[in-house]
Parts: C-alpha cells; sequence; structure tokens
C-alpha cells in the first residue's frame, strides 16, 4: 500500500514561532472619523487614534501595517502587539493597500533594492528580502518569485513581472519544491507528501527537492468535481436547497442587491435555477468558471466575517468563490447569468446570483 502523509506544516513549523493573541484590539475611530485607534474587549483605549485611512486593520492580533502624520510627514511602519516599530517606510503594499497579517506573518519591501520578505509577530525577520514577489504564508508555505524583471503596461499604470524563477519555500527559508508553476488556486491546507504522485484527480502533484512527491487539492478541479457529482446529478429543490448558503444574495433591477432566506429564495426561483443549471449539462453551452473570493461590499454582515481577515479582504485562499457565468445561446442577446458558490466549512454552497433577463423574484 503506497504510504501518504497529510502534513500540517502551520503546525510543524510555527507553533514555536508565535502565538496568536486572544487578547484582540479592535479598530475605532476618532470623533471625525479621520484617524484610527485601537481597544481591547472591554472597551480599554490601547492606542488613541492616530493612525490614517491607510491603516486598514479591523483588528489587531499581532503585527500590523499602520500609517501616522509626524511633523507634518507621514510615516509607514510596522507596528507589534507589545510597541515594537518595525520596516519603516517598508510597507509591503498591492493595490494600493498595504499588507495584512496571516499566520502571524506579514511581508515587507526593501525600498532600496526593491525585494520583498517577511516578519513574524515579533518583528524578526524570519525570511530575507531576496525576491521580487512573495506570497502570504498559508500552512506554512511561502510561494516565491526570485530574480525576475518588473515591466510596466504600455498605459504605465500597472506593473507586470517577466522572468525569475519560482519556488515554494518554508518559513526557514528552505526550498521545498523547485520550479514551483501554480495557477494560485490551489488550498495549501490539504498538502499530502508521497513517493508516488498522488492518483486523486482534484489533486495537482510537484516533485519536492528531497525526491517526495508534494500534493495540493486545486480547487477548481474540486470544484468541477463537486458540481457534477453532488449538484447536477440531483437538481431537486431539496437538494438544491441543501447545498446553499443560509441567505442568498441576489441583483434584482432597480432595488439592486437583495439578501434573503435560501428556503425562499429557492421556493420563488426554483424553474429559473433548475433550467439555468441543467444547461450544464449540455457539452454544447457556452460556460465558464472563474475563481474569485466574496466582495466585501456586498457581503457586510457578521454572517460572512468567518470568510475575511482584519483587514476586510476576502480569505480566498480558504474560502474561494467559484463563479459560474453563461453566455446567451445567441450571440445577439446581452448579459450573462452568474451563480456563485462560496467554499465553506461544509463544503460548497450557493451564495450568490444574477440573471441577465432580471426574472429573479
Amino acid at each position: 500500500m503506497k504510504k501518504i502523509i497529510a502534513l500540517s506544516l502551520f503546525y510543524f513549523f510555527t507553533c514555536s514561532t508565535f502565538a496568536q493573541s486572544n487578547d484582540v484590539w479592535i479598530a475605532f475611530p476618532n470623533k471625525d472619523t479621520t484617524l484610527t485607534g485601537f481597544k481591547d474587549k472591554n472597551g480599554v483605549i490601547k492606542i488613541e487614534p492616530k493612525f490614517s485611512g491607510f491603516t486598514t486593520a479591523r483588528e489587531f492580533e499581532n503585527i500590523i501595517a499602520v500609517s501616522e502624520e509626524k511633523n507634518n510627514k507621514w510615516e509607514s511602519y510596522y507596528l507589534t502587539k507589545k510597541g515594537k516599530v518595525v520596516g519603516r517606510d517598508s510597507l509591503y503594499v498591492f493595490d494600493n493597500s498595504p499588507d495584512c497579517e496571516n499566520e502571524g506573518f506579514i511581508r515587507f519591501t526593501d525600498r532600496k533594492t526593491d525585494k520583498m520578505g517577511i516578519f513574524n509577530s515579533e518583528g524578526k525577520i524570519v525570511i530575507p528580502a531576496l525576491y521580487s514577489d512573495i506570497s502570504k504564508v498559508h500552512n506554512g508555505l511561502i510561494s516565491v518569485l526570485k530574480d525576475a524583471k518588473k515591466k510596466r503596461d504600455p498605459l504605465g499604470e500597472h506593473f507586470f513581472w517577466t522572468g525569475g524563477k519560482e519556488h515554494l519555500i518554508d518559513l526557514n527559508n528552505k526550498i521545498l519544491i523547485k520550479d514551483f508553476k501554480s495557477d494560485n488556486n490551489l488550498n495549501f491546507y490539504s498538502l499530502q507528501k508521497s513517493k508516488e504522485p498522488s492518483k486523486d484527480q482534484t489533486r495537482d502533484n510537484f516533485l519536492g527537492v528531497d525526491g517526495q512527491y508534494y500534493s495540493f487539492i486545486n480547487y477548481e478541479k474540486e470544484f468541477k468535481n463537486w458540481l457534477e457529482n453532488t449538484l447536477l446529478s440531483d437538481l431537486s429543490q431539496a437538494n438544491l436547497e441543501k447545498h446553499s448558503f443560509d441567505k442568498i444574495t441576489y441583483w434584482k433591477e432597480p432595488d439592486g442587491w437583495l439578501n434573503v432566506p435560501k428556503s425562499k429564495f429557492i421556493e420563488q426561483n426554483y424553474i429559473y435555477l433548475k433550467l439555468k443549471l441543467e444547461e450544464l449539462k449540455n457539452p454544447k453551452t457556452d460556460y465558464f468558471v472563474s475563481f474569485n473570493g466574496l466582495n466585501p461590499f456586498i457581503f457586510e454582515s457578521d454572517d460572512y466575517r468567518i470568510y475575511f481577515n482584519n483587514c476586510n479582504e476576502s480569505k480566498d485562499w480558504i474560502y474561494p468563490t467559484m463563479d459560474i457565468v453563461i453566455n446567451p445561446k445567441k450571440q445577439t442577446d446581452h448579459g450573462q447569468d452568474h451563480f456563485d458558490f462560496v467554499r465553506t466549512d461544509n463544503g460548497y454552497k450557493l451564495i450568490n446570483v444574477s440573471s441577465r433577463t432580471n426574472i429573479l423574484k
């Protein structure tokens, strides 16, 4: 029998490295909402409001990126729970937002070299700034790009990387997998290590430098397998309701986004839902599946809190959404039908629907 070892590298590598604080501090604004401070769960102020809107953390667990005005100049840095300041003017910024702590680690950028590394919860460098680009820490694993060249797009608004080498490393900066080319939809928490490649069709296999195979569930493969064998095989009202989120959000003109209990939504729209999902069984149907995360501007209530991190970013590395986009049968018709399924701790759930014909009730 082939021996497969399921690894939780997060615990293996990091339990001795940091301990998440149970005393989470909550962000709060000053009177005119221009500055942000933090207080504990009992309402005791730990940091008076002094940080600018560039400080995106809503909760302070271990280490956060902040910005404040001093002597008519803006300073940005990382701040630990114990008050240690590190990485002055070295924030890792993507899409105009600073990085957010994940698993007790946060990324930084060395402005002199334009290379990137990682701080731990104590503000100590665990991964030196050696990389052109670097991912968040997921299960103690980090995807890195080394020696790439940065190029601007023709409009000069964005940049992209060319060349370089991709690796998967651990928190000791040790290369686990060379030439680690992935499509960014791997479940790093599903890691299995074995002497032979996994035969599971939902997994991607990579040969490690130690001669062992590292396999991860590919979210898109997993979803398509679930869609075919769990949902489309039984499009009864009961099964559709079973695999739906407690509340379903949908678009309705002219009201905009609406949010209703799943039982009510499915009962009122069952015929439409069944007919559209039946189309997916037809090989001639023009549709595709898009990998995304929940939109924080639509899913704002506490019902969805678990799906976002401290900076209100969708945790798509754990809870991705799979958006089924169905194009119209006639090329002259406009619009698309969307079915969004979020990956929860209890499997994929229908959470968001929009119809190009605006027939949803």
